[in-house]
């Protein structure tokens, strides 16, 4: 069983986080397992008691479709896996230095040492192989581009301080709740992200990172080089605002005027039919 947060606290420890995700890992497997079978909807619902003597034979035949025409769950090497395991295993024994050194040194509450940086040129380029040794998989990886096109495709906040300029901090909304907000420091050198920390309930993990952390190392290491963040669009620019009506044309202007302005006005009134 994964870990849960004690009454009162806001987030669970560097532990207690690592070992969640520990637990995930070994875990998803089998969650995506019982998810191909939900996928049929005679299994996504409350089944009635009629059907008990049979459940267990369609159950059989369900699996022998998914086994037979579904990609495997695991598709990955066996000894790339056990170095990935022995990986996290490691890591879950360490301490989030960063985080103590958040708290040691007061940063999320001493906002006068933190400037916004005119650019990021030293941050190390990441590419995926290099963003998946991070997060210890490729959950977090596969959310990073649409949330981090949500949250920074009109820029963010990304401040860098002032005497360590090694060492940033990013304000970034919750996924869930739009209202929140999180605070996440980021550590790097040269050429790698050496330590991170976030405040939402897992970020104190050093086991991977949660997918706050994950979005912005692939905005600043991935996609903020390219011409744009492509994975989610923005559609409000195709709707018209069916409010703003064509002014009239009165009966006073002359018949080349009105022929004039009908014309002018025939494409924004076949608009408006479109959208109605």
């Amino acid at each position: 069983m994964p870990a849960f947060m004690k009454i009162g606290e806001k987030q669970m420890s560097t532990t207690d986080a690592n070992t969640s995700s520990l637990v995930t890992k070994i875990r998803w497997v089998v969650e995506s397992a019982n998810a191909r079978i939900k996928r049929w909807n005679f299994f996504d619902r409350v089944l009635p008691s009629s059907q008990v003597p049979f459940i267990c034979d369609y159950i059989k035949i369900v699996c022998g479709i998914s086994n037979k025409y579904f990609p495997p769950l695991s598709t990955g090497c066996t000894e790339e896996d056990s170095l990935v395991a022995a990986k996290m295993q490691y890591l879950s024994r360490q301490i989030n230095k960063l985080k103590e050194e958040v708290e040691e040194k007061k940063l999320d509450t001493r906002s006068a040492i933190w400037k916004h940086p005119d650019e990021l040129q030293d941050f190390p380029r990441l590419d995926e192989d290099q963003l998946r040794e991070l997060t210890c998989g490729t959950y977090q990886v596969k959310l990073a581009s649409s949330y981090a096109e949500e949250h920074f495709g009109n820029g963010c906040d990304i401040m860098v301080h002032k005497e360590d300029q090694s060492l940033i901090r990013v304000r970034i909304r919750s996924r869930h709740i739009s209202s929140k907000s999180y605070l996440l420091w980021i550590r790097y050198d040269e050429g790698s992200v050496i330590g991170w920390y976030c405040r939402c309930r897992a970020g104190a993990r050093v086991v991977g990172m949660c997918a706050h952390i994950a979005a912005v190392l692939w905005y600043l290491g991935l996609g903020h080089d390219m011409e744009s963040l492509r994975s989610v669009r923005d559609w409000s620019k195709f709707i018209d605002d069916a409010a703003v009506i064509p002014d009239a044309i009165h009966e006073s202007e002359s018949e080349d005027d009105s022929s004039d302005c009908l014309n002018n006005r025939l494409p924004a009134l076949h608009k408006y039919k479109c959208v109605l």
